[in-house]
């Protein structure tokens, strides 16, 4: 499980392709290796991974065919950067929300909106997933845990603080980027337990 309090973001040293499969080498600051071993999940941009290997600051990662197909990190290049959260613990803090690490789908960034004293992106995401989109609800984008601030139609708005751009990728996105979105979990339970109540009634 995460929390979506990224702790940064992460350099991709290498990245080893083969045929739907891809090994992606990160090089991680010391202080994020401690404690981390063979099979401990790390979240990138929000997908969760399983650590392969570990060379010095060198921790590797592999990505198969099903997360290529369904996330943003089949874009990745190396030299590029990610967003890195390690798998919670008993004891942390919780100070975004729950997520699993499990991404629904890709959003696009439609617009964005800076300000001296703001920062507002909108992104738009496939319409089967916007009944779980609601104000003032969670969402977990490139692995960051978001409070929803607007939803018109198709899109979502989010508000940014300046610690949340300088700590993750999202002040380098602009319109066009792609992002990984997870649903909270939470919100798609309920919706979906009381959108099947509400057809069982109908069926009355």
């Amino acid at each position: 499980m995460f929390t979506g309090i990224v702790l940064g973001t992460a350099s991709i040293s290498k990245i080893i392709r083969k045929t739907e499969f891809q090994t992606h080498i990160l090089e991680f600051p010391k202080a994020w290796l401690e404690g981390l071993q063979i099979g401990a999940s790390v979240a990138h941009n929000g997908c969760c991974l399983t650590v392969t290997k570990i060379e010095g600051t060198h921790v590797y990662f592999d990505v198969i065919d099903e997360t290529l197909r369904v996330t943003n990190l089949k874009q990745l290049q190396e030299g590029d950067q990610v967003n890195i959260e390690r798998a919670a613990q008993f004891g942390d803090d919780i100070g975004g929300h729950l997520m699993s690490g499990h991404i629904a789908s890709q959003a696009e960034i439609v617009e964005v909106n800076a300000t001296e004293t703001n920062y507002q992106v909108w992104f738009e995401v496939p319409s089967q997933w916007m009944r779980f989109i609601l104000t003032k609800g969670y969402v977990g984008i490139d692995g960051i845990s978001l409070t929803i601030g607007e939803v018109q139609d198709k899109r979502f708005c989010v508000h940014l603080i300046p610690e949340t751009l300088s700590r993750t990728t999202l002040s380098t996105k602009g319109k066009g980027a792609t992002v990984n979105i997870e649903i909270d979990p939470q919100t798609q339970a309920i919706v979906s337990t009381v959108e099947r109540v509400l057809a069982q009634q109908s069926q009355v």
